[in-house]
């Protein structure tokens, strides 16, 4: 009787594993139900360096015109008014991590399967590493300075229109104190939309299901902070436009959704940076995110997508050691023009644990 068996390096096995892999580490990361190829997602994904060589991904943006026009016979020509550009470079490179057994011996120690174990570590460190990129670069997070947790690219720290602070007479996020106009509340948000709406470059909110909506992605200390923060009729509130909105649509922006507050779905992830103190008793000021569409954007290389990513595997020692990579040539970006962050709002506020 023969047996089918697919051996290690079997380009089946490799083939399936690197499918696989990807889709089950974007599954994890929160801003994946976010991604897409239409200029109405949060996370724009390029697809350019797909189909062709190359390192970087070049898109711009153009200005409205500003020119008051000319009226009845008065001249025109000579009163043209310029067509005004900004372009964002989007870098992409190779990031690779492998395992590697210590031994047929030591396998022989458990009674897990290793290649699938492999795979779990794996799929939870690019899950991890995804998210990192996203929300570093989205926040500004200048304290990572290794391109390895940012994208693939340096961090930029939000200007000033676009970084809304808790307490209205701070002027920075270093003068936020443990107070309670320091905290987290639906105010931020409110400020946060405001100034969206009014921006040089207005934000444009996602369009889910004939709702236009932005997103909020809060730390959990701030979560706390709004819960205990607001009336107890205002919070059921919320969550009970949540539970609508998830009862009326299968759309992936809902799942895992806090609640809807004046056209903003709210979000937590405990990836939101501190960019001051410590995530302790002490406290310090973490930047929250308000997010429209094109918020950040993503691209991958040829070999590459949202749906695969490199998978290898090699035996070492005559066949005794078992060692696994998997790798991806990407990157991600905030989007930013002409000095100014482009559908991303960072909240700033005072937070701490308890």
């Amino acid at each position: 009787m023969a047996d089918t068996d697919y051996q290690v390096n079997s380009p089946l096995a490799v083939k399936r594993w690197s499918d696989k892999l990807m889709k089950e580490s974007l599954k994890k990361c929160l801003f994946t139900k976010w991604m897409g190829t239409t200029s109405n997602s949060i996370i724009h994904i390029k697809t350019e360096l797909n189909k062709g060589a190359g390192d970087r991904v070049t898109f711009g943006i153009r200005q409205q015109l500003a020119g008051a026009g000319v009226q009845g016979d008065n001249t025109l020509e000579g009163n043209e008014e310029a067509l005004v550009t900004y372009t964002q470079n989007l870098f992409i490179d190779q990031l690779r991590h492998a395992t590697r057994s210590n031994g047929e011996m030591s396998e022989q120690r458990v009674t897990f399967n290793l290649r699938e174990e492999n795979y779990d570590a794996l799929s939870d460190w690019w899950a991890d590493r995804w998210e990192s990129w996203i929300i570093n670069q989205l926040t500004g997070n200048t304290l990572q300075a290794d391109i390895r947790y940012t994208g693939l690219q340096a961090t930029v720290a939000p200007d000033a229109y676009h970084n809304v602070v808790a307490n209205t007479t701070a002027i920075v996020e270093a003068s936020l104190s443990d107070t309670t106009v320091c905290r987290f509340s639906l105010a931020l948000i409110d400020r946060a939309r405001e100034r969206a709406k009014l921006a040089v470059n207005t934000f444009r909110p996602v369009s889910v299901d004939g709702k236009e909506l932005f997103v909020a992605v809060i730390h959990p200390y701030g979560v706390t902070a709004l819960r205990q923060g607001i009336a107890s009729s205002q919070w059921s509130d919320i969550q009970l436009a949540a539970i609508a909105a998830r009862d009326e649509s299968d759309n992936p922006i809902y799942s895992g959704a806090l609640g809807i507050y004046n056209q903003t779905v709210l979000f937590d992830s405990t990836r939101i940076p501190f960019v001051t103190g410590a995530a302790d008793s002490t406290g310090g000021a973490v930047r929250n995110l308000f997010l429209g569409a094109q918020a950040a954007c993503v691209a991958w290389g040829q070999k590459n997508s949202k749906s695969t990513m490199s998978w290898s595997e090699k035996a070492f020692d005559y066949d005794n050691k078992l060692g696994v990579k998997a790798g991806c040539i990407g990157g991600a970006v905030k989007t930013r023009f002409n000095g100014s962050d482009f559908g991303v709002m960072v909240m700033s506020s005072f937070e701490k644990q308890g």
